[in-house]
């Protein structure tokens, strides 16, 4: 079951292309997965960049708290 709200719509693009019937819209999907994977990897990325460059235990703990980094 899809934890983010990324996970979620790569979840209901997936359901869509398997329902699709028409080639065009099943390629339009798949594109949009293809793409929602780029914000993946950028939001991975950014949250390595921020835990590896802020020192501060707490503010960590409470950007992780907040839902701005993952555990």
């Amino acid at each position: 079951m899809p934890t983010t709200t990324l996970e979620t719509i790569e979840h209901l693009l997936n359901g869509a292309a398997e329902e699709a019937t028409s080639p065009e819209v099943r390629y339009k999907l798949n594109s949009a997965r293809q793409l929602l994977k780029v914000l993946e990897h950028r939001e991975n990325e950014l949250h390595e960049t921020v835990a590896d460059s802020v020192d501060d235990e707490e503010l960590l703990a409470d950007l992780r708290d907040l839902g701005y980094l993952d555990d």
